[in-house]
């Protein structure tokens, strides 16, 4: 079983337990392939997922949309950890079926453990997300379930012992990889309404929403570790939250503020030891939005503390261009740096095909650098 095989499979084990469907960075592969924006470019299907306001943002002509289903995954595995405890193991088993004296092997085991110990944390993460939007003017309304599923798998490595065969065999016995992962799902309802204020348009909107938490923590020796053997050790949590969202809407241009998260929420692993934090998250944009052409940049103004004790926050500053063909097709492009410094710059690319603008079949794909990368599709109905 390849490695993106594995992922998938782990991480779908965890959107499986949930009781909605589920994405972190969103699984919209519009947004996705303009560098993972939204806040004021995402169309009215797509609106609870980035900004609850835009929910009454839509052409005269729709009565109605479906997005069946959006999804995503994206794995930063920047130095092939997956691959080397795969060799790892296959050089355990021969290692023992010699009878635990073999010197060549012993030092390539060693050699393993001495990279393992380097290697920085695995990220894994899969997401979907579906929504049922029925815009109006007196009230625009979007019924949405989302979430996501996320793995950190963290090699926890013995010192060093030489490449004698029993000191080796010492050293992966007692060596672990600790996998924390976190499930989300969440569903509500966006509602929004445009208003003439001081003879500025502006758009305001609220998501209220249910949501359900989970976490999972493994401490697995090397010899026996499998990504997919991370969710023995669940915790959940339920609770009640809110988005908020404004947009002002001048000719082509536009300005948003989305509030995500109204009450921040945390969930404790099994043991207490690390806890899993969804903070509020409050992001400005601006954005020109044409018939043929959309340019967008959203900020991040607070960060995802996420999980206590692992060094992943993360905040972002995302710019993102698409090119329409008169409905028909698009062409997107766009960039991510995340300013805590704890992800690698990605950018990401994607097509839209969207024949007679009804039927839109959109895919995109992300790219960090070697062993990073991510993809996304979706498929809507609008009428």
């Amino acid at each position: 079983m390849n490695k993106l095989t594995k992922i998938s499979l782990a991480v779908a084990a965890t959107l499986l337990s949930l009781s909605v469907m589920a994405a972190s960075t969103v699984a919209d592969a519009r947004g996705n392939g303009m560098g993972n924006t939204g806040v004021t470019t995402a169309d009215f299907l797509l609106a609870p997922f980035y900004n609850p306001a835009l929910t009454a943002v839509s052409r005269d002509n729709d009565d109605f949309g479906l997005l069946l289903p959006a999804v995503g995954a994206s794995v930063r595995d920047s130095d092939d950890t997956l691959s080397t405890l795969d060799d790892l193991q296959d050089t355990i088993d021969a290692f023992e079926n010699s009878g635990s004296v073999d010197i060549s092997d012993a030092a390539t085991l060693n050699d393993y453990l001495n990279q393992l110990e380097d290697d920085s944390a695995l990220n894994a993460s899969v997401g979907a997300g579906v929504a049922v939007a029925v815009p109006t003017r007196m009230l625009s309304v979007n019924l949405f379930a989302r979430g996501y599923a996320e793995i950190i798998a963290i090699p926890n490595i013995t010192a060093d012992l030489g490449d004698n065969p029993i000191n080796v065999r010492t050293r992966y016995e007692s060596s672990s990889v600790r996998t924390i992962a976190f499930g989300y799902g969440e569903f509500g309802a966006a509602m929004a309404k445009q208003f003439m204020i001081a003879g500025q348009q502006f758009s305001f909107g609220v998501a209220p929403k249910y949501q359900q938490m989970k976490t999972y923590k493994e401490d697995i020796s090397v010899q026996d570790y499998d990504i997919e053997d991370f969710d023995q050790s669940e915790t959940s949590k339920s609770a009640f939250n809110m988005d908020l969202g404004a947009v002002w809407l001048l000719d082509e241009f536009r300005a948003g503020l989305a509030v995500k998260d109204l009450f921040s929420q945390e969930i404790d692993t099994i043991d207490k030891q690390n806890q899993y934090k969804l903070d509020t998250q409050v992001t400005i944009s601006g954005a020109y939005v044409s018939e043929f052409f959309t340019a967008t940049l959203d900020w991040d103004l607070t960060k995802q503390t996420r999980f206590s004790g692992v060094d992943d926050d993360t905040r972002f500053l995302r710019v993102g261009v698409e090119g329409n063909a008169w409905g028909w097709a698009q062409l997107r492009a766009g960039y991510q740096i995340d300013t805590e410094d704890t992800l690698d710059n990605t950018v990401t690319a994607g097509i839209g095909i969207s024949p007679a603008d009804v039927v839109s079949l959109d895919v995109s794909a992300a790219y960090a650098g070697e062993n990073e990368f991510g993809a996304s599709v979706n498929l809507a109905l609008t009428f």
